[in-house]
């Protein structure tokens, strides 16, 4: 089963609640929620208080992928917001072990975030406190940039590695890709391992002006691409 997450980075913000009903309504199966604090990446977004706004708006989980450092201090915020999931790079954390545990702790799923050029080695250790790892298919910071197509050999080891966990464990952990995820390039990425899919301005701004607060055609593009694969 593929998910389709859209980031909110891409939307009107100025129609939050309405731009959230409106992509889940149109065949969203998450909400991403990217969260910058303008000193881990060099940009400043959205904090708690809009995650806990937009919550009642929808009953599809709330994905935050946290671009902070420190990372621990606005976990518990988070949760309390109304997230489901939580991830977070772990140059941002000074004890990642620590960090996964408290997400769990506060009642949501954990994850790890990789970079383009942040190595794999930090999931060697951490695997039994992870639900999920995002890989970045571009520099974390800013929304519209293109993939970077050597993503596509690490999906294939970190799908090799999480294979290999499951076999051993029977734990299925999620694989989650984001940057520049566009419909002529969605099932190249899935076929290469992701089975989440973060998409902004493939999905916000893909619709025409006239039809500017229905997604569902971009999304059912994705989803047509994403069924080839499957096939």
């Amino acid at each position: 089963m593929y998910r389709i997450a859209p980031s909110l980075l891409s939307a009107d913000f100025a129609r939050l609640g309405e731009e959230v009903r409106n992509v889940v309504a149109s065949g969203a199966d998450w909400i991403h929620f990217d969260v910058m604090d303008n000193h881990y990446v060099p940009n400043l977004t959205i904090g708690p208080l809009v995650c806990e706004a937009i919550r009642p708006h929808t009953t599809a989980p709330i994905d935050v992928h946290l671009m902070v450092k420190p990372v621990d201090r606005i976990v518990p915020d988070f949760a309390k917001a109304g997230a489901n999931i939580i991830t977070f790079h772990p140059e941002a954390s000074e004890h990642i072990d620590r960090t996964l545990q408290l997400i769990r702790g506060c009642g949501c799923q954990a994850g790890l975030v990789f970079n383009p050029a942040t190595p794999l080695h930090y999931l060697d250790h951490a695997l039994d406190n992870i639900d999920l790892v995002l890989l970045m298919s571009v520099n974390p910071g800013f929304g519209g940039q293109k993939f970077i197509p050597g993503t596509l050999n690490k999906l294939r080891a970190t799908r090799a590695k999480l294979d290999a966990y499951e076999a051993e464990t029977g734990r299925h952990i999620l694989l989650e890709i984001d940057g520049g995820v566009k419909v002529d390039n969605i099932a190249e990425i899935a076929a290469a391992g992701a089975d989440t899919f973060v998409a902004g301005s493939a999905v916000f701004g893909g619709a025409s002006d006239a039809d500017a607060h229905r997604y569902d055609t971009v999304i059912r593009a994705l989803r047509d691409e994403l069924a080839k694969v499957e096939a």
